[in-house]
């Protein structure tokens, strides 16, 4: 019987794997104990070192070894002393383990397969986050590696209650998926959601890692703009919402942390709030909120005030076109916008060599060029230019597209109806926001709506560290 699985294993991987075909996927055949043995393995993700000192000690076993060896178990006991090993029946398993970058041995007259960790993977260093940069904290960012990951908040979080779950998704991905919470903080109900949802997918692959994952899970309307998640490359952060009962998911091969169950409050914390005295903080967190509102009503409220729609002071006169211009200003906006977008596209997709030839080019030579021409006047490219640099204090790319997409709404109300269509537009955002639920099915503007005061209070200023996580522990 056991000589028929040996041989089962043996045919299921040469069935199943490009042995001879593929580079990377490596067949051993050896006598161990004067038995037969097949090893199999992913090159690139073995530790040499450890392996020599594997080889090493089978070679030593002697066949009279062998024979007191009758199960997997036991020869992983006393044979394998240098790595993480257990035995394995389960088919499926041991080719995902395989495909992982495991060593798989099997071993004639053992019904088990025998899988060992001897992985190493290529990684990057774990460098401060490009978008997420602080002032004073913490200059470590996620990698593409999830052990990795879970190594930086584990660093942080020195709780046994700190559990991960692994999860596969994928039937040819086979993609690893983490979610991360603290045991006694969590709220149940939402774990439980979380965890039917992921365990609900059926997909063939997680193309783009995270992203896929969140459209799997989240089935919202296309149209909504609003992020339903917050993402964060940041250690720091994630723990810090971990201590305050949320969940995070990560995703293998993406440096990207998912954060659940986020509201519109989260997204105006940032690391730097926590990593100054409590005015400094607050004073960078209204900061941001003031920067929000600019973002959504500078370029509306110009555009009613410019057409006479909404009364100005004289002194503001400056501020306003004396002349005729070539193009509508609603137009003019509608252009700027497009064009601001396609700068930032061809900065991302240019080298950084040539990134400050770009900057110069874009903002000297076409800037000059437009006013010069006649197709903008100086207004709106100032305003536009206000915009863009109020654009980078907030953190999340996602949320910044939602507010970029109300505020062109807000312009095109403006441009129909004057302060009625723009006072319309207002509504109907509200009303988008209010009807808005996150990936657990909980309000968007908690706790708003719901009201809820002391979280509210907590969520807008900044407070101790230590009451916070009080709080948020009842």
């Amino acid at each position: 019987m056991e000589n028929n699985k040996f041989k089962e294993y043996v045919s299921l991987f040469r069935k199943a794997l490009p042995i001879g075909q593929s580079f990377d996927i490596g067949e051993r055949n050896t006598i161990v104990g004067d038995k037969e043995v097949y090893i199999y393995y992913v090159e690139g993700f073995l530790k040499s070192e450890i392996m020599e000192h594997i080889f090493h000690v089978l070679f030593a076993v002697t066949k009279h070894e062998m024979e007191q060896r009758k199960d997997a178990s036991d020869f992983i006991k006393y044979h394998i002393p240098y790595a993480q090993a257990s035995p394995e029946k389960n088919t499926e398993k041991i080719m995902k383990a395989l495909l992982s970058g495991l060593l798989v041995m099997v071993v004639d007259g053992y019904s088990e397969a025998i899988i060992m960790d001897l992985r190493t993977y290529p990684v990057r260093s774990v460098a401060e986050p490009e978008k997420e940069k602080s002032l004073r904290g913490a200059k470590d960012g996620f990698v593409e590696t999830i052990l990795f990951n879970t190594n930086m908040i584990r660093r942080r979080i020195r709780d046994p209650r700190l559990i991960f779950e692994l999860h596969t998704v994928g039937t040819v991905s086979k993609t690893d998926v983490c979610i991360g919470y603290v045991k006694g903080l969590v709220d149940d109900k939402t774990l439980k959601k979380i965890q039917d949802k992921i365990s609900g997918i059926h997909q063939d692959t997680l193309t783009v890692g995270d992203q896929s994952l969140v459209e799997a899970i989240g089935k919202s309307r296309w149209l909504n703009p609003f992020p339903k998640v917050r993402y964060t490359q940041r250690p720091d952060v994630v723990c810090a919402h971990l201590t305050e009962g949320k969940l995070v998911i990560l995703v293998d091969n993406s440096p990207t942390a998912i954060l659940i169950p986020t509201t519109i409050f989260d997204f105006i914390q940032d690391a730097d709030d926590y990593y100054f005295p409590i005015a400094t903080g607050n004073y960078f967190r209204f900061l941001k909120v003031g920067n929000m509102l600019a973002v959504l009503f500078l370029t509306p409220v110009y555009l009613l005030m410019a057409e006479g729609d909404i009364p100005t002071h004289p002194r503001l006169g400056f501020f306003f076109p004396d002349e005729g211009y070539a193009m509508p200003l609603f137009v003019q906006f509608l252009l700027l916008e497009l064009a601001i977008d396609a700068l930032k596209l061809a900065s991302l997709n240019t080298p950084s060599s040539l990134g400050t030839s770009l900057s110069v080019v874009g903002a000297l030579i076409l800037g000059s060029f437009a006013v010069d021409s006649g197709w903008f006047i100086p207004q709106t490219i100032l305003c536009m230019a206000v915009l863009a640099l109020a654009g980078f204090t907030q953190p999340s790319i996602e949320l910044g597209y939602a507010l970029k997409f109300m505020r062109v709404f807000l312009l095109i109300g403006a441009a129909i109806l004057g302060v009625w269509g723009a006072l319309t537009a207002v509504f109907i955002n509200i009303i988008v926001l209010a009807r808005t639920k996150n990936i657990v099915g909980t309000s968007y503007l908690y706790p708003l709506i719901p009201f809820h005061w002391e979280t509210l209070r907590r969520m807008i200023l900044r407070t101790r560290k230590k009451e916070h996580v009080e709080k948020s522990r009842h």
